[in-house]
């Protein structure tokens, strides 16, 4: 069976449930201080979601309030654990350092206490909050670029200086004038701003679904979910890929983290295939999409369907519901192109020998099923809050995590204090990049940006959908280069999404069409992270491996267009409409992965290939989709049909001749 890694020491680095967690660095009071906040982060993200600031201690908070005191006390985090130089070793934290993080914690306690009074003098401006705004803002951006990295800085910087220059930007994207202190006072006391949306979800549902998969680390349940992957593919050809797939699948429910899964899983799906045949570039490319996709699967999906839920103020699971399809076809092409490439290949499955029986299996694991029972029933029957919901999961992972485990490991009661200080120190990048993004979603409203930018999309559409959905596609892309799934969907549900609104497309297609197109920069050359992790654990050449992932995920570049065009890929609709297009992909997604893996039951030729892809484009377009939607699945079978069956008499006759 799969073992897990030992929880690392307190000195060294760590990643729980597929999250990278920076150790805490300085002597050990330093280090126990940090601890400690990262643990009081979590507590009081559960504390506000089960509402025991009002029913234990009668505080009765803004939720403002809550949001400043978490900013705060993240910032503080990170200017502890994160060194001024991003990627270098840290030793001891610096003067200025504590200085920063003192400060910082001071500026959203006050925050916190002077809310109530400071949010309803926005024009008259108190000294001391200006004083705060001024201070904090900077403070903000500098903790994101130690974070995430140069690139979200740079755009948000980019908005912050628009802010008070934009009045005198000529053409369509003129501001309103807005002057400095108007600017910095709103970023910081208004609810649209930094304490907005972005931050309540990062601060409630994020941090519960993280502690949820910390604790299902700590009981052994990704193991078990990995050795479930095992013994099912491992005995079919091409077995470590399929692996691969349906590991990434399970564990990026949980995880919601593009590069994390890929550093959780493939660490050992990777070499799994490399010795099974598969080239260095291909395993990683393999990994990188299944990993990626795992923020398109619900039912946990990642952190951005949560936001999205929240920007289209519908429950949790109307996005759950809505993604299912597009998620199950994404990962069935993935599957159907390894098992295409390996019998290509000649490849073999892995042998009975080195896999555990599934009896044994699911005998020793089949608990942690009741978690997602409960999260799911909580979810989709009960309507709880996503917070809740996660937080009743962990619940019971606890009671059946403790009591039965996975083979040798159990739950301990040290581990929950682990998972508390884990899951408050991995929630610090999210912390800091929604309360930027509170910045970017407050300039746009300030300056009127976000009225002027949907204008301007829709005048590049000049009224045409398909020039507006391609134009939209490949600004999400690029926007989404180098920047982590959250950032990237914030931004383009700010600036993309409501151009597509406006022309008429409804508002879940149009979010859920930027997301894919914001996370498929996660495997797009040039900066496509997910790819360049999973190159890095297989020696394998980044560009390459890059655009080899391009062609593997193929199918996240076309079914946006489609389920944009056909609200039954979304589950809107008839039955019998969602039944028939449905089964309509899946057959017109073979076709086409045929055509890219140049196998079919036998080697196929350029003219084949060609026909296979165009059979399975018109049998993959929805009947609602495009004019005479019907007639095209129609011609795409008959042409399939004819197709296949010359290949099957070609290739039985070619066993009789043999």
């Amino acid at each position: 069976m799969v073992t897990e890694a030992a929880p690392a020491t307190e000195t060294g680095p760590e990643s729980h449930a597929g999250h990278e967690v920076p150790a805490a660095p300085g002597p050990l009071p330093a280090r126990r201080l940090i601890y400690a906040a990262a643990s009081l982060i979590t507590l009081a993200s559960i504390a506000f979601a089960l509402k025991l600031y009002r029913d234990l201690f009668g505080l009765l908070l803004y939720n403002e309030q809550f949001l400043a005191g978490m900013i705060g006390l993240g910032l503080a985090l990170v200017f502890l654990s994160q060194p001024a130089r991003r990627g270098q070793p840290r030793a001891t934290i610096p003067w200025y350092d504590w200085l920063l993080a003192a400060a910082s914690f001071a500026f959203g306690l006050w925050i916190a206490i002077r809310y109530p009074a400071l949010s309803e003098n926005m024009t008259s401006r108190p000294l001391d909050g200006m004083i705060i705004a001024v201070l904090i803002v900077p403070m903000v951006v500098e903790a994101l670029r130690r974070t995430v990295g140069v690139a979200l800085t740079v755009i948000v910087l980019a908005f912050l200086v628009y802010a008070p220059l934009g009045q005198y930007v000529p053409g369509a994207l003129q501001g309103l004038p807005v002057d400095l202190q108007q600017l910095l006072f709103y970023l910081v006391w208004d609810s649209g701003s930094m304490l907005g949306l972005p931050v309540m979800v990062a601060s409630t549902i994020v941090i519960a679904f993280v502690f949820f998969g910390n604790l299902l680390f700590a009981s052994g349940g990704s193991a078990f979910f990995t050795d479930i992957a095992l013994t099912l593919m491992g005995r079919y050809r091409g077995g470590s890929a399929k692996i691969a797939v349906t590991a990434s699948c399970l564990f990026g429910m949980i995880s919601g983290s593009a590069v994390s899964n890929v550093a959780s899983v493939g660490v050992l799906t990777i070499p799994l295939m490399r010795r099974g045949g598969y080239p260095n570039h291909v395993a990683a490319a393999i990994e990188a999409v299944a990993s990626t996709g795992g923020q398109l699967m619900p039912p946990v999906m990642g952190a951005a369907a949560f936001l999205m839920a929240e920007f289209l103020q519908v429950p949790y699971r109307d996005v759950a519901v809505a993604a299912a399809l597009p998620a199950l076809l994404y990962y069935y092409a993935l599957f159907v192109q390894a098992d295409l490439l390996a019998a290509r290949s000649g490849l073999t499955s892995i042998g009975g020998s080195d896999l555990p029986p599934l009896r044994q299996v699911l005998r020793q694991g089949w608990h942690f099923l009741l978690p997602f029972a409960v999260l799911i029933y909580g979810l989709f029957w009960l309507n709880w809050q996503p917070a809740l919901a996660a937080l009743g999961a962990s619940a019971v992972l606890i009671v059946t995590g403790s009591t039965l485990g996975y083979g040798a490991k159990k739950l301990r009661l040290r581990d929950l204090p682990d998972a508390l200080r884990t899951t408050g120190m991995a929630s610090l990048d999210l912390l800091v990049i929604t309360a930027a993004a509170g910045f970017i979603i407050g300039v746009l409203n300030i300056t009127g940006l976000s009225f002027a930018l949907t204008l301007l999309l829709v005048q590049i559409g000049s009224g045409n959908l398909w020039i507006l959905l391609v134009f939209s596609a490949i600004v999400s892309i690029i926007l989404g280069m180098g920047m982590p799934t959250v950032g990237v969907y914030v931004l383009l549900a700010a600036l993309v999404a409501p151009a597509m609104v406006k022309i008429g497309l409804s508002p879940m297609a149009s979010h859920m069409f930027v997301m894919y197109f914001g996370m498929m920069s996660m495997i797009t050359p040039p900066v496509a992270l997910a790819a360049y992790a999973a190159a890095s654990l297989a020696n394998a050449d980044a560009m390459k491996t890059g655009w080899t992932a391009v062609r593997f995920g193929w199918i996240a570049f076309i079914i946006p267009f489609l389920f944009v065009r056909s609200p039954s890929l979304l589950l809107e609709g008839s039955p019998g409409s969602i039944a028939i297009d449905f089964v309509a992909a899946l057959i017109g997604v073979w076709f086409i992965c045929a055509a890219f893996a140049g196998y079919a039951t036998r080697m196929l030729g350029m003219p084949m290939r060609i026909g296979f892809g165009l059979a399975g484009l018109m049998l993959f377009i929805p009947i609602d989709a495009v004019r005479y939607g019907g007639l095209l699945d129609v011609a795409g079978f008959a042409l399939g049909a004819v197709l296949l069956a010359r290949e099957l008499f070609a290739r039985r006759l070619r066993g009789r001749t043999a």
